[in-house]
């Protein structure tokens, strides 16, 4: 499956550079994943955000959204592959996604009613997509 993230900004802080540089090459050995990262004076446009993410299934990452367990992401993420469209993840910035964006998505994901900072948003979301990618093969990563 294609799958695309679209970034505000790159992790910053170590430990999540290093998270996002370790779940991202995992999450390779099970998806073509390509990566866009927005430069933070991109936050609040919308229009530079949605370009980049062309005809792609859009997921904005927001804390109202849709809640999944693991094995919900998994079958969500098999779901999704049998439509044979590329999925684009949205991670705002310090502030979240402008509103149109959130508006032209087709599913807003919410990882918990928390708050994180969004370079641990995406940690997070490489995490996410890996344990729902090894559920999905019967790897034994995810112990139930």
């Amino acid at each position: 499956m294609k799958l695309h993230v679209i970034t505000i900004g790159q992790p910053k802080p170590p430990y999540a550079k290093a998270g996002w540089h370790e779940y991202l090459a995992r999450l390779q050995r099970y998806h073509t994943v390509r990566v866009t990262h927005l430069a933070d004076k991109y936050a609040g446009d919308a229009t530079a955000i949605l370009q980049h993410a062309g005809k792609a299934y859009v997921v904005a990452l927001t804390i109202d959204g849709q809640r999944f367990d693991s094995p919900g992401l998994a079958r969500w993420l098999e779901d999704r592959a049998t439509a044979g469209q590329e999925l684009c993840f949205v991670v705002g910035g310090p502030h979240g996604l402008p509103t149109p964006v959130i508006a032209h998505s087709q599913l807003q994901w919410s990882f918990s009613p928390l708050t994180f900072p969004h370079d641990l948003a995406m940690v997070i979301l490489a995490e996410s997509l890996y344990r729902a990618s090894t559920i999905a093969a019967n790897h034994p990563y995810h112990k139930a």
